[in-house]
């Protein structure tokens, strides 16, 4: 059977645009994707990093559950009471939580392209983190010089893990943070660099609302108990 147009249609007429628009040269610009076209890239890679960091709560979720199994499994060793100290920790809350603010006035002078204020807050951020991981340490330090090692009973192991990965991802953070200062320095205020910030920025922010609830689940219900 012969292809031929339908009675009273031009032939090439599309009422449906079915094959998109067509320029001048008869070549369609339809782009597959819609009449919108592709999402931009930033769209993109936000919502690729929004599904990393659930993955990431997911973990960390994992990992409370744990704690919350094992807290009671102290094996006649050393309990939560008598190991916290909430002043140590209430300092190693206020740093992060300060960085967090911090980031987020270096987030806004990207946003209106002012390098020095940026670099500065960046550079505070980067210090307020490195006192917080410090603290972090010298608290393992202590413990394990009071004979609380991870391997001493259930409850520490599940404490260790679950701060100690927290911390493992505020170091990972930390050179995260001075790579974004070293790109937005040499590179200026690229797109492509701006999304690699704003995701640092969202990854820092969520590292500080994971904190929040160690420090209330683990530390204030800790010694309360």
């Amino acid at each position: 059977m012969s292809a031929t147009a339908s009675p009273g249609l031009a032939p090439g007429h599309d009422p449906y645009h079915l094959g998109g628009s067509r320029d001048g040269r008869g070549d369609s610009a339809a782009t597959g994707r819609g009449a919108g076209g592709p999402a931009p890239k930033r769209i993109v890679v936000a919502y690729g990093f929004w599904i990393f960091i659930l993955s990431d709560i997911v973990m960390f979720a994992a990992f409370f559950a744990a704690y919350g199994v094992l807290v009671g499994g102290t094996a006649d060793g050393p309990k939560p009471q008598e190991l916290f100290d909430l002043t140590h920790v209430a300092l190693e809350t206020g740093l992060l939580l300060l960085s967090s603010f911090t980031c987020g006035v270096a987030t806004l002078a990207l946003t209106a392209r002012r390098m020095a204020l940026f670099q500065a807050m960046m550079a505070v951020t980067f210090v307020l983190g490195a006192g917080f991981l410090a603290l972090e340490l010298k608290e393992f330090a202590d413990l394990i010089a009071r004979g609380a090692e991870p391997s001493r009973s259930a409850f520490l192991s599940s404490f260790f893990t679950l701060v100690g990965c927290h911390g493992l991802h505020v170091g990972i953070g930390l050179l995260w943070l001075l790579t974004m200062m070293a790109q937005v320095l040499t590179k200026g205020f690229r797109d492509d660099i701006l999304r690699r910030t704003a995701c640092f920025a969202l990854f820092w922010h969520a590292l500080d609302i994971v904190w929040v609830g160690v420090f209330s689940v683990v530390y204030l219900l800790g010694v309360i108990a």
